[in-house]
Parts: C-alpha cells; structure tokens; sequence
C-alpha cells in the first residue's frame, strides 16, 4: 500500500521570469526533480485589447496572481511552490487557503477515489485525517506587501462578465443577462481541444454580441507538462478515455482570472459563473470532509472570491444565477426561452469538426445525458447537432449506462423518459427510474442554493423569467421539500450575505 509521501516527487515547483506587456502577460513554470534535473514552460494570457500598464504595481500585482493559479494544483507533489511576483496579503491568504483546500480535494478525489491515470502501485493509499495535507512549503518572494492601490474604475453593477464555455449554463446565463443588464461574454481559448466546445458559440457571439472577448491561454499545455513531471501518472495518459481530469482541479480560477483584466479595466461589477443546483457538495473520505471535487463550482467558492475582491478594493461581485436550478431546469429554460442560443450549444469530451462546424461525438456520457433531457423535454436533439443515428444511440446507452449526476436528478429524468417509452424497458431503466417532482422546481437550502448569495437588485427580476419555466418553488426542510412563497420570500430581501465568512 502506498503512503502520502510517496506522491512527492519534486523538488520545487518554480513559477518566476514574469513578463508584462499591454496585451500579454508571461511567466515561467519550472519543476525541478529530486535529482536537481529541471523542465520548463511557459504559461502565457494574451488579449485582443492594451489592457496592462506594465510601469503600474497594481496590473503587475493582478498579473502575478493569475500565473500562480495553476501551481497550487500541485502541493501534494513538491517540497516547495516559490512564486515570484507582486502579491498583497489577501493575494496570500487567497493563495494559501485555496493551496490547501484544492490538496485535500486533490488527495479524497483524484488518489484514493479510483483513477485510471495512476500507475499501478500508487493505489491503493493509506492516508486519513492529517491537520495539513499540503505538503509543499509555499514561498512567495518577495515578501507579500500590506496593500497595494488598485487603479481600476468603479464597478458598474448593470454589467456582467460572462465565463463563456459554448455549454448550456454560460448559454443561459447570456440569455437572462441579455434581458437584464450589459453582458460582457468573455471566452477563454485555453489552446487545447477544450477549445472545440466553445467554437460554434464564440463565432456567434462574435458577429452578434459586441463586447464579445476572447484571451487566448495556454493553461492546457502547463497542465499537460505537468503531467509528465509527475512520475506516478501513466506516459500513455493521453490515449486513456476517461471524463476526469488525471489530477488537477483547481482550473476555473486560472480561466476567471484570465477574465479579471477585462472585468476590471471595462468597470464590470458581476462575475458570472454558470453553475446549477448540484455543483455545492459535501462529502467524506476516510473521515476526510471534502467538497467532492467541485469546491471551485460551489457557491462557497463565489462567496469566498467576492470577499477577496473587497479585500482588493475591486469590489466585484461573483455568482451563479443558475443554484436553484436543476441541469435538467436549465435545459429546460434554454430550449424554450432561448432556442437561438440553444441551437449553439456544443456539450461534449470529444467534439469535433465537421462540414466546417463543430458537432458533438454523441458517444460520452456528456452527450448521452444531453440526449436524454432533451428528448424528456420534449425538444429536438438535432437542433444542437445530433445525427438520428446519435440520437437513437444516445437512448440505447441510457438504458444500460450510468450518468453523472445526483441521484435524485438522474431518477428523475429516467422517470421522464420511461413515462415517455423513450427507453427501453430494462433493469437498470426499471431501477433508476424514480418520480422527483422538485427536479423542475425552484429550489432553496442552505447548502446549495441561498437567496442571499444573490444581489437584492437581481433577485426579482430574474425570478420573474425563471418561475414561467419551473413547476414551482421549494425549500428543503428537516421534513423534506415544502413548497415556499416565492413572492412572500423576495418580499423579505434578505441581506446579501457572501461578505461573512462561511465555513
């Protein structure tokens, strides 16, 4: 059985050399082995606009938090992550609390959950509760200063910055800020064929939405050095078919600060990330608490950058108008409010270009679960891209194959399709197949989705549109779900809470 200490394999992870100019800005990732030997890379944003005034503290301060996003994947694996750079001492306190709560993400999700990246002889691990799972020491040189003026504009809270995918939440989320405010779509090209996803959306919003923006990023390729710095992962990692990543999960923060620039120098006053009612979840792993992988989908993560942004003087607000959906409400909303968007949409782990478009594989699980709600919707498939033949297949493989979603989500949307005899009458159909009627619900708790993570001026109207596609509002209970005065509960406006510091 291995040990923990085991998976530290580098001497240091360094991330120096940064270099800013007034569209780019660069540094350079250098991972030193045990024996002294070293690899680097270079982790480059670049943009479309003059963004960056290279003699300012504060871009330089902006600037050196981006390029240290993607090294706090990699605690468990080094003796120390030196980063080189302008940092304040909340750019350290972020820094230090995210290193630490993205280990022990990485530690309950990517090694001791089954991992077919991993090498044989890394699993199983013998690791437990420990009171730090970070094992690199984090320098940060020069010593973090005590504040540093930012220059940027007052935020206007009538615009919103998009984190734009191609996918259904960042599709709709566009459409109900095109009804609401300014939308600023912002589409990070991270240089890999997660770029695909993105394509047929992007030109689109390119010729029909003005404040359209696209940094280019070469995260994809930092990762993918990484990879081969880490003696435990498989060399043959880029043939293995799997819908996870082989370690890292630290990732929207290295695209949403590729989108603060913009945000920032544009006076943007919302960060807006596309995340439904599922994505805040708690879990357990040999009494380890953990979020389950998803910490940096959660609304504690938007909580915790929207106090960092105070903390800077930014004053940015950060959420997700999507917490009290459900992904199949979503699709629902999307498809028959906003089919033009719909139609854009690209939601799978192999797309791939076809008759100059880029169209789904209809072959992952990503493209069957779509498939699937669709159909329960009543919708067209083919309407994003699917072939009959896709279509017909997708269903077959639902009604043997497992999809990636809560339980109660994917019950009932078997419970949809079977009513429908869009399925075949199997076991596994006959055993999922479970009536949840708050599934196309409004739904609030205190865990996932809080009324007060909302800024009170978008509560009522964003609830005017979504409550015409929901089959009613609940509230989860210690009793269970119970239906809830949506008007009687805006009525209240609760304080916006995410300034407090949650656990």
């Amino acid at each position: 059985m291995s040990q923990l200490k085991d998976f530290q394999v580098l001497r240091s992870l360094r991330v120096d050399h940064l270099e800013l100019s007034r569209k780019r800005v660069q540094a350079r990732y250098t991972a030193v082995r045990e024996d002294g030997s070293e690899a680097s890379t270079d982790l480059i944003y670049s943009y479309e606009a003059d963004l960056f005034n290279p003699e300012d503290p504060a871009d330089l301060n902006l600037a050196s938090m981006m390029v240290a996003q993607i090294a706090l994947n990699y605690g468990l694996f080094c003796r120390e992550i030196v980063l080189e750079g302008l940092y304040d001492k909340a750019d350290e306190s972020l820094l230090r609390y995210m290193l630490e709560n993205t280990s022990r993400e990485i530690l309950t999700g990517k090694l001791l959950a089954p991992n077919p990246f991993l090498k044989p002889g890394y699993q199983p691990l013998e690791a437990g509760r420990q009171k730090r799972y970070t094992q690199a020491t984090l320098v940060i040189t020069p010593e973090a200063k005590k504040e540093i003026h930012s220059p940027y504009p007052t935020p206007d809270y009538g615009r919103y910055a998009i984190l734009s995918s191609g996918g259904k939440d960042s599709l709709l989320t566009y459409g109900l800020v095109r009804e609401l405010g300014e939308a600023h779509p912002v589409y990070i090209n991270e240089a890999g064929r997660h770029w695909f996803t993105a394509v047929n959306a992007y030109r689109y919003f390119k010729a029909n939405e003005p404040r359209t923006a696209k940094p280019w990023c070469n995260s994809d390729r930092v990762f993918t050095f990484m990879l081969k710095q880490l003696p435990f992962i498989r060399e043959d990692f880029a043939s293995v078919r799997a819908d996870i990543y082989p370690i890292r999960l630290w990732t929207v923060a290295v695209f949403l600060f590729g989108v603060l620039p913009l945000a920032l120098n544009r006076g943007v006053g919302n960060i807006l990330i596309g995340d439904e009612y599922d994505t805040t979840v708690r879990g357990n792993t040999q009494g380890i608490s953990h979020y389950s992988g998803l910490y940096d989908q959660s609304r504690f993560f938007d909580n915790a950058f929207t106090r960092y942004y105070r903390q800077k003087g930014w004053h940015l607000r950060q959420y997700s108008m999507l917490r009290s959906l459900s992904e199949l409400l979503i699709m629902k909303v999307l498809t028959k409010r906003y089919p033009d968007l719909q139609a854009l949409q690209v939601s799978c782990h192999a797309a791939h270009e076809a008759e100059g478009i880029m169209k789904p594989c209809g072959k992952c699980e990503k493209c069957r679960r779509i498939i699937g709600m669709m159909v329960a919707l009543d919708a067209d498939p083919a309407h994003c891209g699917y072939t009959p033949s896709q279509i017909e297949e997708g269903l077959r493989q639902l009604a043997s194959r497992s999809i990636k979603q809560i339980g109660s989500d994917a019950a009932h949307l078997y419970h949809l399709l079977r009513e429908k005899g869009a399925l075949p009458d199997t076991a596994h159909v006959r055993k999922l197949a479970r009536h949840h009627p708050e599934i196309l619900k409004l739904r609030f708790d205190s865990g996932r989705s809080l009324l007060e993570d909302l800024p009170p001026e978008v509560r009522e109207p964003l609830f005017r549109i979504l409550r015409q596609y929901a089959t009613g509002t609940v509230i989860r209970t210690p009793k269970g779900w119970q239906g809830l005065d949506l008007d009687q509960h805006l009525k209240t406006q609760p304080k916006y809470t995410p300034y407090a510091v949650q656990s």
